[in-house]
Order: C-alpha cells, then sequence, then structure tokens
C-alpha cells in the first residue's frame, strides 16, 4: 500500500500534488545535512497518520534533545529522491516500494533502512457497514458488478464509483478494475481529507460507497467499514503493475533514513531508528489532529504527557 504505497508537522500543513521528483525536492529544508548544526529535516506524508508520527518525533527531538526540526511536505515518490539527496534525513512511515528500495537502499546505498513504525498497514477495497449488513454479498468483488447502480454517482460516468484519494499514493485501483473486468469508474478525490469529506457525507446521508481506503486509520472509528474480498494476494501477484488482478499485500511500515544520516546523526538518528509505537497509539494522535481539530504539536504533546513509558524507551 504500499500506498498509501496510504498518510504534518507543528503548523497546519497544505497538500503538495507535484508530480516530478526535481519538481518536489527543490523544497528541501535549508537545514537539512547541514554540517556541524543540531537540526534534523523531517519528510511529512499527506495522510494524517504520517503527520502523527512526525509530530511526536519533533516534539521529543526539540523538548527532549534539543534539536531544531524541520518538515517538509513531499509525495510518496518524490520522497524518496529527498532523502537519498541528503534534502531530507528521515521518513517515518512508508507502505512499500520495492524499485526505490533496490534503487537507493541495495544498489547506490544512499538511503538506510530505518526499522519497523510498529504499525502495520493494509489498504483495500471498503462499504460501510452499514450497506455490507444490508447486502451482505457485496463483501466479495464477484458481486460488485450487481451493485454498481447503486453506487454511481455524477463523476463515474454511468458505471459504479470506486473512491480514491490523492493520485500521489500508490494505487493499483484502475488496473484491478480493468483486470477483473469491472463496471466501475475511479474517481479521484485529490486527497485524504477530501476523500474523508465525501465518506462523512455520504455516511451522514446513509448512502452506499465503494472506496479505496487502508488501516490504521482514525476515520474507521467515526464511519465503521467493511473490506470487500479482492483475489488472495500472492507473492508478485502485483509485480507488473498493469496486470494486477489480487488484493493488495499487509504492509509492517517502515522508517528510512538518508545513509549518511544514519551513520552520522548522532543521538537523533538512533532517536529516529529507536521510535516505534502501536497502531493505537499513532490513531490517538491522529484522531486528535484530524477530528478535534488540535495542531500537530499540540496532540503530540498531548500524547507525550501521558506516555512516557513508551517515549523514555525510543531516547538514547
Amino acid at each position: 500500500m504500499s500506498r498509501k504505497r496510504i498518510t504534518a508537522a507543528a503548523a497546519v500543513l497544505v497538500l503538495a500534488t507535484g508530480c516530478g521528483a526535481a519538481d518536489m525536492t527543490k523544497q528541501a529544508s535549508p537545514f537539512a545535512n547541514a554540517q556541524g548544526a543540531k537540526t534534523v529535516t523531517l519528510s511529512v506524508q499527506s495522510w494524517v497518520g504520517a503527520q502523527a508520527n512526525v509530530a511526536v518525533a519533533q516534539y521529543l527531538l526539540e523538548h527532549e534533545l534539543g534539536y531544531r526540526v524541520d518538515t517538509v511536505q513531499v509525495d510518496e515518490v518524490p520522497a524518496w529522491d529527498a532523502l537519498s539527496q541528503g534534502r531530507v534525513d528521515a521518513i517515518l512511515e512508508d507502505w512499500g516500494h520495492p524499485e526505490q528500495e533496490q534503487r537507493y537502499v541495495r544498489d547506490k546505498k544512499t538511503i538506510a533502512a530505518g526499522g519497523d513504525l510498529g504499525v502495520t498497514g493494509h489498504i483495500g477495497w471498503f462499504v460501510p457497514t452499514y450497506f455490507a449488513k444490508k447486502h451482505p454479498d457485496v463483501t466479495n468483488w464477484k458481486n460488485l458488478d450487481k451493485y454498481a447502480d447503486l453506487l454511481r454517482t455524477a463523476e463515474s460516468g454511468g458505471k459504479g464509483q470506486l473512491l480514491d484519494g490523492s493520485p500521489s499514493y500508490v494505487t493499483n485501483d484502475k488496473a484491478l478494475v480493468k483486470n477483473l473486468d469491472l463496471d466501475y469508474q475511479v474517481v479521484f478525490a485529490g486527497s485524504e481529507a477530501a476523500q474523508i469529506t465525501q465518506m462523512q457525507q455520504f455516511a451522514k446521508e446513509k448512502k452506499p460507497f465503494l472506496s479505496y481506503w487502508y488501516t490504521p486509520q482514525w476515520l474507521m472509528e467515526k464511519v465503521p467499514m467493511t473490506e470487500v474480498k479482492l483475489p488472495p494476494y500472492e507473492e508478485g501477484c502485483d509485480a507488473d503493475p498493469a496486470k494486477v488482478d489480487c488484493a493488495y499485500p499487509v504492509t509492517p511500515l517502515q522508517k528510512y533514513l538518508n545513509a549518511d544520516f544514519a551513520k552520522n546523526g548522532g543521538e537523533a538518528a538512533e532517536f529516529l531508528k529507536n521510535f516505534k509505537w502501536t497502531t493505537e497509539d499513532q490513531n490517538q494522535v491522529s484522531l486528535m489532529i484530524a477530528e478535534k481539530k488540535m495542531r500537530p504539536q499540540v496532540a503530540a504533546e498531548k500524547w507525550v504527557d501521558s506516555h512516557e513509558s513508551v517515549w523514555k524507551e525510543w531516547l538514547p
């Protein structure tokens, strides 16, 4: 999911939607890779779970270890380019990018693995649970065409709508719709926030919807959803993006560091390698940011104040 190959900082962030690595990496912080300076630059992906990771890491780096932390909003694939070039020091939530891992971690060795985040991610297709209870067979992909008329929207061109978020997320959905011969059209909301707004509106009106979605994600607590079973995932079934006809894998989310930073980044690098929390922890902070509209650093401080036994283990 890979997302998501599926998700802020100390201030309100605006989603960056650039398409190319060159454009995105120009947003790099002037503090990244600064020689002799006690600074850290973190990449922030656009979904709220990633914002939660960065907010807590930033708060602790600043208040416990005395670093100045800068954040850069970068889409998923361009973030790998920025990390390789030393324009950012760390990515705290990656949903799996095999090509980038091969190029930068194994071949060029400009990026180093930073360990598990502690959260397991999964992308899939979901319908609201109230719709699944009324029509139990909708949870099998083979029956989706039966409900295409109910899921049609003005944007889906006479077909059922499969709602996706940002085009920058790694998604197999267009290939899946084609290869499974489904009477559906993928419609991009544009961002996680826009997608959430649409799903909340559907739920408020008790309307059916079919959406690309992922776990962990705080919205599940507010709008219960049930996964539609796609053909089972098998190793290699998604190797060719044009021929994908299987479900998304379950993905232990990973951290990655710039290789020089991993080696010479001192306490900051050690702290980020140690940073590991649970889905519940992440969802607590995400919910405060997205639902309660707290500034990320306020949400981070609130979580830090009540979880000292957790984050103390991360300190060098």
